[in-house]
């Protein structure tokens, strides 16, 4: 599979490249419209703060935010099955070999980000995918999400009717030493993803106005502008 596009110019000494293919862009607004969906929505279930006249039974307010925020989860989950199949089936700059430092060229991603978000080093590094750190924290921040989906399932299994097949992941509780522990991590790793999110547009936008390659446009084009003089 191509990574590169040179079907287009811009100012006449950028080649346009293809970086983030449509299963990337897609999962990655699934999840990022998810992630504020059951932040608002787990927030509210660990504390109410609707007041409503009258009985419960006759409004269904936690019953339809419950509601709310399985629907997202579903939606989350398959979002980030599709960009984790995409670590094996994407471009270049989609795989996975790309978050997880595994050669010498990735290695040096890593240390020459590292003296440029120090302010050691004047240039960004050249790469049109992510940095080797910022892939990083992506890779490790996909943990978190695993954890979130497993924490949820298990909170979910308590609660869910006899005879449902969800009954399963109840088996998973003692790994969390007991549901108020796994609902405990869940309510961590929410505030830990939210911290990211601040993070992760911070330096985008950051690397937007130093960079000037198109990189907060890419995650909706898909591309990114280099100069053709540069190697690839």
């Amino acid at each position: 599979m191509s990574t590169l596009s040179h079907s287009g110019d811009r100012d006449g000494g950028l080649e346009r490249i293809y970086v983030w293919e449509l299963p990337v862009r897609l999962s990655h607004w699934l999840i990022a419209v998810s992630i504020v969906v059951l932040s608002v929505t787990g927030y509210y279930i660990g504390h109410p703060f609707i007041n409503v006249p009258g009985a419960a039974r006759d409004h269904f307010v936690m019953g339809t935010v419950r509601a709310v925020h399985l629907y997202a989860a579903w939606i989350f989950t398959a979002a980030l099955i599709v960009r984790i199949y995409w670590w094996f089936a994407g471009n270049a700059y989609a795989r996975w070999t790309d978050f997880i430092p595994v050669s010498a060229r990735r290695f040096r991603s890593l240390w020459n980000s590292m003296l440029f978000y120090s302010f050691i080093r004047r240039d960004p590094d050249d790469y049109p995918g992510h940095n080797a750190l910022a892939a990083g924290s992506y890779a490790m921040i996909f943990a978190v999400y695993v954890l979130l989906i497993v924490t949820g399932l298990v909170l979910h299994a308590s609660e869910v009717p006899p005879g449902s097949p969800f009954h399963v992941f109840g088996a998973l509780a003692p790994w969390f030493f007991g549901l108020p522990m796994a609902r405990l991590i869940h309510h961590v790793a929410m505030w830990v993803v939210l911290i990211f999110v601040v993070v992760h547009l911070h330096f985008v936008l950051l690397a937007s106005l130093i960079e000037r390659v198109g990189t907060f446009e890419s995650i909706f084009s898909g591309y990114k502008f280099f100069p053709r003089k540069k190697p690839r």
